[in-house]
């Protein structure tokens, strides 16, 4: 006469306890250390790098800005260098940019003379 059975509840803790907590965070937590060693590690020590290289400029190096723009360091600032990018007649043609748009630092001669 009655469609429904009796419910039987599953006992909460009884099984597993503190395994059963530690092994459902288990993924997560193998993702994060995933995470960290292929994609957040090594884009740290790229912007050390990076830094280490803006760091370095010098008067007379040639570099590579993040817009593009290849050119000759002609005074450096604390915050701003400032890049020559071309001569019109025998007037230097100067852009001032923040250090941290320099993408690269090219080799030497890279760039033909001005």
């Amino acid at each position: 006469m009655f469609f429904i059975s009796d419910a039987m509840a599953q006992t909460a803790g009884a099984e597993g306890g503190a395994m059963g907590f530690i092994g459902s965070f288990l993924p997560m937590i193998l993702i994060f250390v995933v995470f960290w060693f292929f994609l957040i590690r090594p884009q740290q020590k790229r912007q050390k790098e990076h830094a280490k290289m803006v760091e370095a400029l010098t008067k007379g190096d040639e570099v590579l800005t993040a817009g593009g723009i290849a050119g000759r360091v002609a005074d450096v600032g604390e915050q701003y260098i400032v890049v020559q990018i071309a001569s019109v007649k025998e007037e230097p043609v100067c852009l001032t940019i923040q250090r941290m748009a320099v993408q690269m630092v090219l080799p030497k001669g890279t760039i033909q003379t001005f």
